[in-house]
C-alpha cells in the first residue's frame, strides 16, 4: 500500500503546527493584560487545538468508512 504523505510533507505539517502554537503561546505570555485575560486566551487556544484534531480525525474516519463499507441501497416500497 502506498503512503499517503511524504516525509517532507509530514515534517512541514508538524513544523507549521509547532510554530503556530508556539507563536500563540509566546504572544499570550508577553501580552500585557491581567492573568484572567491570558487564561481566557490560553483556554481558547487549547480548546481550538484539541477540537481541530478531533474534527480532522472524525472526517478522516468517516471518509475511510465510506470507502470500505458497501453502499446502502434505498428500500423499495411495493
Amino acid at each position: 500500500m502506498r503512503k499517503r504523505n511524504t516525509q517532507a510533507f509530514t515534517f512541514l505539517a508538524w513544523t507549521s503546527f509547532v510554530c503556530a502554537l508556539s507563536g500563540m503561546l509566546i504572544g499570550i505570555y508577553t501580552l500585557e493584560e491581567p492573568l484572567s485575560v491570558k487564561g481566557y486566551y490560553l483556554i481558547g487556544t487549547l480548546f481550538l487545538t484539541m477540537s481541530s484534531f478531533v474534527l480532522q480525525k472524525t472526517i478522516r474516519d468517516n471518509e475511510e468508512d465510506n470507502e470500505h463499507l458497501p453502499k446502502k441501497e434505498p428500500i423499495e416500497k411495493h
